[in-house]
Formats: C-alpha cells, sequence, structure tokens
C-alpha cells in the first residue's frame, strides 16, 4: 500500500491508523461465515490505502455473529493483513456482560484496539452509558475508541460522560457520527483522537482536528481517501476538496439508500470482484438488482470502477 500514513510528519497522531474502514463480514449462501472472502475483503482494504481495519462493526454485521463467529472472523482479519495494519475488533453490544466477554476474546486474539458504541435500544442514562463503558474498557488493557452514533442507538454520548471516560487509561480516541464539528475540536481538547464515522462529513472533519477515518464508502475508495486526507494534511486543500468532489456520487450511492451500510459495501465488493456474492444477514436484505444498478453508476461516477 505504499508508505503508511503513519510516516508522514504532516499528519497528526493516530492510535488505530488514519484509513480505516468498518469492513463487511462475507457469507456463504448457506448464510455461514465466509472467513476466506473475510479475510479477501482485510487484504483488498490494505492493499488499498488502509493502514487499519475495524472488524465487527456495525458494517461487519455484528448484531447478528456469535461470540464464537466473531472470533473466528477476527483471527482471520489478524491473520491476513495484522502484520500491515492495525486492527479494531467491535465490542459494542447492549449488554454489557457480552461486550466484557468479546472484549477479553479479541484481548487473547491480540488486537490492537476495540471500537465500544454505546448500548442500543435499551437506552440507558448516561450513569449507565458511563457504567457499560467503564465495564468494558477495565477488563482489558487494549486502548478504545468509543463510538458515538445516536442515529442507531437512540442515545446520545454527553460530554459529560466524555471527560470522565477520558480519564481512564485505556480509552483514547472516539468515533463520531454526530457531526458536531464545533463538540468535536472540544473532544480533542479533552484528549480525544477523533475519528470521522460519517464519509459524507470526512474533509470537514479533517479542518475541525480529526486524525482519520472510519469509514463505509472505504470498501471502493481507499486510495481516494487516503490521497485527500495526505492533500490535506501537506497542506494542499484545494486538492483535498477536489478530491472530496469527485467521491460525492459514491459516496451518496453507497449512504443514499434506506438499506445502507452491510448491504452497499458487499454489493460494492461484488462489483469490484472481491467478493462473488452479496449475502447478508436478517433483518437485512440484499440490494435489489435496481440498487445494484444505481450503486454502480455513482461508483462509475467517481471513477471507482
Amino acid at each position: 500500500m505504499g508508505d503508511s500514513l503513519s510516516d508522514m510528519t504532516s499528519a497528526p497522531a493516530a492510535p488505530f491508523g488514519h484509513v480505516l474502514t468498518a469492513m463487511a463480514t462475507a457469507f456463504h449462501d448457506d448464510g455461514s461465515v465466509d472467513l476466506e472472502g473475510t479475510a479477501r475483503i482485510a487484504t483488498h482494504l490494505v492493499e488499498h490505502g488502509h493502514d487499519g481495519v475495524v472488524v465487527s462493526g456495525t458494517t461487519g454485521e455484528s448484531p447478528t455473529t456469535t461470540t464464537e463467529e466473531d472470533g473466528a472472523i477476527l483471527a482471520a482479519v489478524k491473520d491476513a493483513v495484522g502484520d500491515r495494519a492495525k486492527i479494531v475488533a467491535g465490542v459494542g453490544t447492549n449488554s454489557t456482560a457480552h461486550s466484557v466477554e468479546l472484549a477479553e476474546q479479541a484481548a487473547k486474539i491480540g488486537v490492537d484496539g476495540l471500537l465500544l458504541v454505546t448500548p442500543y435500544y435499551n437506552k440507558p442514562g448516561q450513569a449507565g452509558v458511563l457504567h457499560h463503558f467503564r465495564s468494558v474498557a477495565e477488563a482489558t488493557d487494549v486502548p478504545v475508541m468509543l463510538y458515538d452514533v445516536p442515529g442507531r442507538t437512540g442515545t446520545q454520548i454527553s460530554m459529560e460522560t466524555f471527560e470522565q471516560a477520558i480519564r481512564w487509561d485505556s480509552v483514547v480516541a472516539v468515533k463520531d457520527a454526530v457531526g458536531d464539528f464545533a463538540r468535536g475540536v472540544e473532544l480533542t481538547g479533552l484528549g480525544y483522537a477523533v475519528y470521522s464515522g460519517d464519509d459524507a462529513s470526512n474533509l470537514g472533519w479533517l479542518a475541525h482536528g480529526a486524525v482519520g477515518f472510519v469509514s463505509v464508502v472505504g470498501h471502493a475508495a481507499g486510495d481516494q481517501t487516503r490521497a485527500m486526507a495526505e492533500a490535506f494534511w501537506t497542506g494542499d486543500h484545494a486538492r483535498a476538496l477536489e478530491i472530496f468532489t469527485g467521491l460525492l456520487p459514491a459516496i451518496h450511492a453507497v449512504m443514499g439508500v434506506p438499506n445502507y451500510g452491510a448491504t452497499t459495501a458487499k454489493a460494492a465488493l461484488q462489483l469490484l470482484g472481491v467478493l462473488d456474492n452479496r449475502n447478508v444477514r436478517g433483518p437485512l436484505v440484499p440490494l435489489t438488482d435496481e440498487e445494484v444498478a444505481a450503486l454502480r453508476a455513482g461508483l462509475e461516477a467517481s471513477a471507482l470502477l
């Protein structure tokens, strides 16, 4: 993948790399996990601009994989790219005990970080969010990236909770899908490494001090996303804007359908020839042929196909 962004003196310090994608999990036609296909996705990402991957996040369909499957997926990705990229394991669930179990399993496999999302559906108050985060963070000594995505969880992390959590040695970063840039600057001031969790906001986050991205569009646009960051951090802001503008059709195509995320990521990987199917697990359903055609048009408009 060429010289790592981490070697660039102009790039900010980033605990988990700069260009990460929340990678999809491949499934066979019978619904079982395709470990070989999943490793192929990780290899594709690392060969196209990535210096980190997030395994078993939302896009990895973690709500529908078992603890045993999560461990096998993580081990397969570590074997495939662990010597070339940071491996961050998604361990967020809406059960604290389950998240602790996943964190301990990931630590034994030997990951570089944990992605810990706010508990979803049960909508705890901030005291509950803090208790959940602390329980998982203290279960291992693996560095933690908190994940704030109220559109999926129903709960936003308060600044007071962030202020408490950063005091723990293992909590070092946040993946932000709230989109409040001013708050992001404040989080940087507290000591967090801020990662953009929304592809449409990637360029804006760079201007507000983010150290990198946890992408979905990166399945198809890793090299371009990296080039945008490099341009920005070396002072060529006009070039960064030009690259971002070129990616907008793909961003809209990947993120602009109701059934987006794992479904669009897998369809993009199928169009790129990385996967031979776009199988997902219920309650998700694969993109229709019409939706795939629209996705293809967006990727082609961004010169990704």
